[in-house]
């Protein structure tokens, strides 16, 4: 199987790491999360000037038409350099969620917003105590003729405090934890009803949790089945785990690098730390670490395409399971190998670390997937 990528690969891959390069040193991302929403609209514009917010799109919804791997490409390059900007919740999970399941209408209205920047969105799932079960949905969706009204409470919607539009799962049937009966809806982020605490994360992006009261939305705001909707959210759910271990690629990545340029200039006793034997032979490792999460974040991006969803279920929780322990071996080694100093809020290093931990919790942890692969039948 040929792993190399293709001409127009590698120039998506300059281009994305060119633009980062220039507007994203560490000094700019401090500023940026200083920005209300903690992130740049500036560099937004830029990502939708350079056609990234437009890539996994079809041609005749505006996009490129890109396919996976030039997501993974993206998203690999953004967690290089610790990006702040809600990629993620807008780009890989509601345009997943219009690509996959989205009416016609829906795809003309939004997918044309998201492409030129004007709108962001935000994946409003997480219930109280629910963990990590997609179909564990307590707020209500209850029919008021053609209309729905939601009721509920979500928590920590990355990018919920200033989106403009929310994804909602939300139960038109059935008791909490019934597979059947979840819906997916389209919310105005102003919407009578809704109202949001927002607050910064540990890894120095932003959430929000978000009550729904009385929201009452239009027939047209339902993305496919509304009672059969789980089926798209699992799929959805599985392309934000494949982009996230990307991310954590990139993370880890640069992560290695930074420490072993440490290694090269930190002084002990008249010499480079990077001399002694103990501390080299502990970058290899991690360099090891980094390779095998590399190899199943390449794995996982194969497996979206996949077409049984049970199989395509155990591949990305077995690509999440060995990233969930390669990130934390390479975050872990980076901060020791930097002493004292990656404790520190100036130092790069433990803001990278502190992303690569929220990942690992990012719709399901190391133990979680790896019950997944368990029970798919798959090996780890």
């Amino acid at each position: 199987m040929d792993f190399d990528l293709s001409e127009e690969q590698r120039l998506l891959k300059e281009s994305v790491d060119g633009l980062l390069g220039s507007s994203y040193e560490f000094d700019d991302r401090k500023k940026y999360m200083a920005e209300k929403g903690g992130w740049s609209k500036s560099v937004w514009g830029k990502f939708a000037e350079q056609g990234l917010l437009g890539l996994p799109f079809s041609e005749d919804d505006g996009g490129f038409g890109a396919g996976a791997v030039e997501t993974m490409i993206v998203m690999e390059a953004l967690g290089k350099a610790l990006v702040l900007e809600p990629y993620l919740p807008t780009v890989v999970i509601a345009g997943g969620f219009l690509r996959r399941g989205g009416s016609a209408a829906q795809k003309a209205e939004y997918i044309p917003a998201i492409i030129d920047g004007s709108k962001t969105f935000a994946f409003a799932q997480l219930e109280k105590n629910s963990r990590y079960d997609l179909g564990d949905v307590a707020t209500s969706a209850k029919k008021k003729g053609e209309a729905y009204v939601i009721d509920g409470e979500k928590f920590v919607v990355l990018n919920g405090e200033s989106a403009d539009m929310l994804i909602v799962t939300a139960r038109t049937k059935g008791s909490q934890r019934d597979a059947d009966g979840v819906g997916v809806f389209l919310v105005p982020g102003n919407a009578k009803g809704v109202a949001k605490k927002g607050y910064p994360t540990q890894d120095g992006l932003h959430a929000a949790d978000i009550s729904f009261t009385g929201v009452e939305v239009g027939a047209d705001a339902v993305i496919g089945d509304p009672e059969n909707g789980l089926a798209l959210i699992e799929r959805v759910v599985d392309d934000a785990r494949i982009a996230l271990c990307a991310e954590a690629v990139g993370l880890m990545d640069e992560s290695l690098k930074s420490t072993v340029e440490y290694l090269k200039t930190r002084k002990q006793f008249g010499v480079a730390i990077g001399s002694f034997q103990t501390l080299q032979h502990r970058a290899a490792d991690m360099f090891v670490a980094l390779e095998q999460a590399r190899s199943m974040a390449m794995f996982a991006t194969m497996a979206g395409d996949f077409d049984d969803a049970k199989e395509r279920a155990t591949a990305v929780a077995a690509a999440k399971v060995q990233i969930g322990k390669s990130l934390k071996f390479v975050g872990q080694q980076s901060i020791q190998l930097h002493g004292g100093i990656g404790m520190t809020m100036e130092a790069k290093i433990g803001h990278y670390f502190k992303r690569l931990t929220m990942i690992e919790n990012t719709f399901g942890d190391t133990d979680y997937h790896l019950r997944r692969v368990t029970q798919g039948g798959g090996l780890v």
